[in-house]
């Protein structure tokens, strides 16, 4: 990421979930708030080139982005029901769960975390559309390579001594392993037994086959596009032991095949995610 200026990996997903809520039917992720945060002009230049978000790499890479939010928001939902109630959204870009938090009246405490350029950034995208902050919201600045997560929430208001739930959607492929796991065990070792988190990660291409690792190619050329290429890349059964190795209890991978059965079922537009993104759930 550039310094000092927002993140345009940010923008590129909001711009897919935007383009889940015009396009896509039946939805796997509804979000009324995602057309309203990337402003009218980009409204309106996607409803005027459909053909550009038709593409299969368009439509791998925006399908994990609405499986992705769908999943970790369906798990939230649990985690409330168990007495959670802090939710932390690491690298929130344009996120749009505070502004419709379905949970508010339950009290749940929402804190955003991201670098400080793309917070300013998405605070003016706020303010352009008029989409009001709630009380429930905090915002959390941080650049995760030098910033301790410890100490920014700690300024933040974040209670440590209450179980919480982390989401982190969309980082951990631009971070270095090192960075990742500090984080992990920050999660691991400062939060309450209960605590939880979802993330996604992507897998190496070298496990893969030729025509696979040909589709990466081209999935990572997207990205690398966007000026914010992928760094870090994972194995399923390593990370559960890493994670379990640092105090998670329990950690569980869901795959492709997972995730296409549980939301891609029988769509007629083809819908579904690719070979390489994964989801993570961990608890202590």
């Amino acid at each position: 990421m550039k310094q000092n200026s927002p993140s345009l990996t940010a923008d590129r997903v909001a711009i897919m979930r935007a383009v889940h809520q015009i396009f896509d039917n039946p939805k796997v992720f509804e979000d009324p708030i995602a057309l309203r945060i990337i402003g009218t002009q980009s409204v309106s230049d996607i409803r005027k080139d459909k053909r550009k978000f038709e593409s299969r790499i368009h439509k791998y890479l925006r399908s994990i982005v609405a499986a992705r939010s769908r999943f970790v928001e369906d798990e939230l939902s649990v985690a409330i029901n168990r007495g959670i109630r802090q939710y932390v959204i690491l690298g929130a870009g344009l996120d749009t769960f505070a502004y419709r938090n379905p949970h508010s009246s339950n009290g749940l405490k929402v804190f955003e975390v991201d670098y400080p350029a793309t917070q300013e950034w998405k605070r003016q995208q706020l303010d352009v559309a008029k989409i009001p902050i709630p009380e429930s919201l905090t915002f959390t600045s941080i650049n995760f390579e030098n910033q301790a997560l410890a100490d920014q929430l700690r300024e933040a208001g974040f209670r440590a001594d209450e179980p919480s739930f982390f989401s982190w959607l969309g980082v951990t492929m631009y971070l270095s392993r090192e960075t990742m796991m500090t984080t992990m065990k920050y999660i691991s070792s400062s939060t309450p037994i209960g605590s939880g988190i979802v993330f996604d990660y992507v897998i190496s291409p070298s496990s893969q086959k030729f025509l696979r690792r040909l589709i990466f190619r081209l999935l990572s050329n997207k990205v690398r596009s966007f000026g914010e290429p992928w760094q870090t890349f994972y194995d399923p059964n390593s990370l559960i032991k890493d994670l379990k190795a640092i105090g998670f209890t329990k950690a569980e991978d869901i795959g492709p095949e997972e995730i296409n059965a549980r939301f891609f079922n029988d769509r007629a537009d083809k819908l579904m995610v690719g070979n390489f993104g994964h989801l993570m759930k961990a608890q202590l």
